[in-house]
């Protein structure tokens, strides 16, 4: 089946799992922690900087918000975490609406779990690959911001985050730039090839 990317729309915000919409599509859910490059992939996926806001302050999405691909995917991207200036009750609550998501029997067709090549992966990070791993969900590793990094050192920086973070052996591992556009063809070729 071919998609086109470029048909990505917004579709609507939630703040609570009552308003997350049901729409029968394949539903791919972004998740990693704040300032990882969310909003930023998916305006590259889109092929429009403009789709997703991208906020110079983290922490600011605090709620899923939904965009659907060209009638045929769903994508939900949710709030990200460790972000260290917000309240303990605000990343509660953040926490809470992720948590209760993965486990609310969605049918979450594919997980994008993005991590920032350039800094050690965080608390967050490795449980969330913990808990992809325990669940059975499947997900792609996307490691973001990997033009600010040569070649080698992208490739030496994935060797040393497969000592931290446990990803599966055949897991799918994607090193992108939203920015260049590095690896989103090849990430969103993939993900069709995956889903459908």
């Amino acid at each position: 089946m071919d998609i086109n990317y470029r048909k990505t729309r917004f579709l609507k915000v939630a703040a609570t799992l009552a308003q997350c919409p049901d729409s029968g599509l394949p539903e791919i859910v972004l998740s990693g922690k704040s300032n990882v490059g969310k909003s930023s992939l998916v305006n590259a996926i889109a092929d429009n900087r403009k789709l997703a806001r991208v906020s110079s302050n983290p922490g600011k999405t605090r709620e899923v918000i939904y965009f659907e691909t060209d009638g045929k995917l769903l994508i939900a991207d949710l709030p990200g975490y460790g972000y260290a200036k917000a309240s303990k009750e605000v990343k509660e609550k953040f926490s809470k609406l992720c948590d209760d998501y993965f486990r609310s029997g969605r049918k979450i067709s594919l997980v994008l779990h993005l991590v920032d090549i350039r800094h050690e992966p965080s608390k967050g990070d490795v449980a969330m690959l913990e808990f992809l791993n325990d669940s059975g969900l499947p997900y792609f590793l996307v490691f973001t911001k990997c033009d600010k990094l040569s070649k080698m050192q992208v490739k030496k920086r994935i060797g040393e985050m497969a000592k931290v973070l446990d990803f599966r052996e055949d897991a799918y591992v994607f090193a992108v730039s939203s920015e260049k556009k590095d690896g989103i063809g090849e990430l969103c070729n993939a993900i069709t090839e995956f889903i459908f």
